[in-house]
């Protein structure tokens, strides 16, 4: 496994990080066990949940089930670099959601339980909440930082103009700021390249990408016994939709003899701006294939086929001004 710094920081990461959305709600307790396990071995020391991940409101099944797999102890803990988030709805009453600093505080102290664990190593913002000023967040964060109980702030989902005032007012605070965004990005979805990645390369932040294979239709064309998303009717419409670039896609893949999936995930990993996308395996073979995206070397001539299929975005505002 190949390392990079995260950002701006000193820590180091792996450059896959494993996602855990589907633990519980598609994939069950010892199976999301024995990939967790399996992810240490390759060396993925970077993991990613949310506080609503398993959706149930409130009731933070996947991290549960993370901190049941850090109470069997062996160093699991201690060799992860945890990442989870704030924002969403864990409850019906005022104030269990969004970035009020009371939710900041009681979200943190309820993760920390679920999670078994007295510090959480990158605590993101889920979404940006346009009520709650940055010196009310920056603040709540500082006290969680000085207790010790969060290392790192990240923000997920923002726009370049978002990281640019949060990190402006972390500054004036003397405070560190957000070190890390984690936003969508995928061939067919390339948006972030025209301000959100700029912004996260003057401000130091490491990118996230989240949906590296665009929910599953960059692993080539879906079929019945797929399973998960990928059985999904709006997969397979949406492969209709982009029907052309996939077909030029596998057959590119085929040339590379590599598998849609990995290529996809290689890709991200030759972008400068990327520390490591987010993979979410259900399954311990779709683990095996994105830790095997490491090892696929592009070229110069096939990143630019790939440019030809899938056109990316120029820097605002040269994308859409002289």
């Amino acid at each position: 496994m190949d390392y990079k710094q995260l950002g701006r920081t000193g820590l180091k990461v792996s450059r896959i990080c494993l996602g855990t959305m589907n633990f519980g709600p598609r994939t069950t307790e010892p199976d999301s066990f024995a990939i967790m396990d399996k992810a240490l071995e390759y060396g993925i020391n970077f993991f990613d949940t949310a506080n609503v991940y398993g959706w149930k409101k409130g009731e933070g099944v996947t991290e549960q089930i993370v901190g049941r797999w850090f109470a069997q102890g062996g160093g699991r803990r201690e060799k992860t670099v945890l990442a989870t988030k704030v924002y969403g709805d864990m409850g019906d009453w005022p104030n269990e959601s969004r970035l009020s600093a009371l939710h900041i505080r009681r979200a943190c102290e309820e993760s920390l339980k679920r999670l078994q664990t007295d510090y959480i190593d990158l605590y993101q913002m889920h979404h940006i909440f346009r009520l709650a000023p940055w010196e009310e967040i920056w603040q709540a964060y500082e006290v969680l930082v000085q207790q010790g109980k969060v290392l790192y702030a990240g923000s997920s989902n923002f726009a370049g103009w978002h990281i640019a005032k949060a990190n402006e007012a972390a500054k004036a605070r003397n405070f560190l700021g957000l070190v890390s965004e984690q936003s969508i990005y995928h061939l067919l979805n390339r948006n972030i390249e025209l301000e959100v990645i700029p912004a996260c390369e003057s401000y130091g932040l490491g990118l996230i990408p989240w949906s590296p294979l665009g929910g599953g239709l960059l692993a080539g064309k879906p079929s019945d016994g797929d399973g998960g998303r990928r059985s999904d009717k709006s997969m397979t419409e949406a492969f209709t939709k982009h029907e052309e670039q996939i077909v030029k896609w596998e057959a590119l893949c085929d040339e590379l003899g590599e598998t849609p999936a990995d290529v996809a995930i290689a890709w991200q990993l030759h972008q400068p701006a990327v520390t490591g996308p987010i993979v979410g395996p259900r399954t311990m073979a779709q683990l095996d294939g994105a830790v095997h995206a490491v090892d696929i070397k592009l070229g110069p001539e096939t990143l630019e086929k790939i440019n030809d299929i899938f056109p990316g975005k120029r820097t605002a505002p040269e994308d859409y001004a002289w």
